[in-house]
């Protein structure tokens, strides 16, 4: 069973009961946040991009648990350089739970170097698309193709990133059973309403999950 822990904002861990991922871990001033750094658990932290609302406490999660990080090379700057995994686009790295593959991301990286990402992850059974922050691209469709997307994990603030309307035309791109909105309503500027993205996609069911919950990913 796979379980999907909402921390706010853009933080989320997948956990199938052994390994616990942890996404963008931004929870130091994240006004969503259900959880504190020096509380969250993780054996590997998956940081799309370095903008601080992303890659957030990262560095003190990591060195306090002993997680693995994974990242672009870029952004791998903290923690015992054997523990970190710095990967690029394309790239397939395969581990104890299952595989991570990094995938393209239209946004700013927030460092010099770097570009943002998202993840595929195969675990507990379930491949999870994450797209970090991104805009709409049509090549959305290539990545459902080589990956049957379970459950994608989209923003749709808008504003910085995709918005209902655009995140609804990624879920039929993707071609995912599932999707999950994230990234919205953490300040003024990405204020949406989740139900307009409810309503926009079209043949994948929607799990609208408020920070500090919890669901099975079936």
């Amino acid at each position: 069973m796979l379980t999907y822990n909402y921390y706010g904002h853009a933080c989320f861990q997948l956990d199938d009961g052994t390994t616990k991922l942890l996404f963008d871990p931004f929870l130091t001033g994240n006004p969503l946040a259900t959880i504190s750094e020096k509380d969250v658990q993780a054996d590997y932290v998956l940081v799309t991009h370095a903008h601080g609302d992303h890659i957030g406490d990262a560095s003190s999660i990591v060195v306090r648990t002993g997680a693995k990080c994974i990242g672009i090379p870029e952004i791998m700057e903290f923690g015992n350089p054997d523990e970190t995994i710095g990967m690029n686009l394309g790239g397939t790295v395969k581990l104890p739970f299952g595989f991570v593959r990094m995938v393209p991301a239209l946004h700013s990286s927030g460092i010099g170097g770097g570009v943002a990402c998202g993840f595929v992850v195969g675990i507990g059974g379930k491949v999870v698309y994450f797209a970090g922050d991104t805009a709409l691209f049509s090549d959305m469709k290539l990545i459902g193709a080589r990956d049957k997307i379970d459950y994608a994990i989209l923003p749709i603030g808008g504003h910085y990133t995709m918005d209902p309307v655009d995140a609804a035309k990624a879920v039929e791109l993707l071609g995912a059973a599932n999707a999950i909105p994230l990234h919205y309503n953490t300040w003024p500027v990405i204020k949406q309403n989740p139900e307009d993205f409810v309503k926009a996609v079209k043949g994948a069911k929607v799990h609208v999950v408020k920070p500090g919950e919890s669901i099975e990913l079936a």
